[in-house]
């Protein structure tokens, strides 16, 4: 009897980030016989960035798992609502907004304080709707921010090599949540600095997400993989790791 066919893991990044954070996540995935895609997340808007993915998804043969990190954790919400073909979403470190929530609404949950939305630095971008900018955190605060567990030199490099997203985002009320009808995973990161830790807890119990907690920064999937790799196993096998 022929075992039937893995899911495909798609890997969303956030904000302030790229794709090639994945890369310990991804090859770990791989090792394990599972396709991994991980696109760029264009960081344009809420509702163009989830039809970006919807899109990419769309040329997927079979079950796919959706991972996202941080601000790509609200693009897996918007843009696995009504997919049949997502079996399962997680959620690292991630905001996982209910329907008409904006991402400042979800920091706020559980009383989550934290410095972001002070340490942003502004610029401009060609096209830009009328009052809004690119932001990037402030380099001078970007290691004890976004990824206080990594190495200094690594975090420097990171800092410099960021990539801004719309700040409108931040703002913009999100839609049906995927997580209503597909099964979610999340895992807390205890000394995030970025996502207060009260708030990615609040959004994973509502969410009724299996939830695993690490102690680890912003970017737990590259401080913590062999976790972040456990959980989307878990999600990709419903469960049964």
């Amino acid at each position: 009897m022929t075992a039937p066919a893995l899911p495909t893991v798609v890997l969303v990044h956030g904000a302030f980030a790229d794709a090639s954070g994945w890369q310990a996540v991804a090859d770990g995935l791989r090792e394990r016989g599972y396709q991994v895609l991980a696109p760029a997340n264009p960081l344009r808007g809420v509702a163009a960035d989830a039809d970006y993915l919807r899109d990419f998804v769309s040329t997927i043969e079979g079950d796919v798992v959706l991972a996202g990190h941080s601000y790509g954790g609200c693009v897996i919400t918007n843009a696995s609502t009504g997919n049949p073909n997502v079996r399962a979403l997680v959620y690292i470190a991630a905001f996982a907004p209910d329907e008409g929530e904006t991402l400042l609404e979800s920091i706020a949950l559980g009383d989550g304080k934290t410095e972001l939305g002070q340490r942003l630095v502004q610029r401009p971008y060609p096209g830009a709707p009328d009052g809004d900018a690119d932001g990037y955190l402030d380099p001078a605060y970007f290691h004890q921010l976004f990824c206080a567990d990594l190495d200094a030199e690594l975090a420097a490099f990171m800092a410099v090599a960021q990539r801004g997203f719309a700040l409108s985002c931040l703002s913009t009320p999100s839609g049906v949540p995927g997580w209503r009808a597909i099964p979610s995973w999340y895992l807390v990161a205890a000394d995030d600095a970025t996502i207060p830790p009260e708030a990615e807890r609040a959004m994973a119990k509502r969410a009724g997400a299996q939830t695993v907690e690490v102690a680890g920064s912003h970017v737990a999937m590259i401080s913590k993989p062999a976790e972040t790799i456990e959980l989307i196993v878990a999600a990709a096998s419903g469960g049964n790791g």
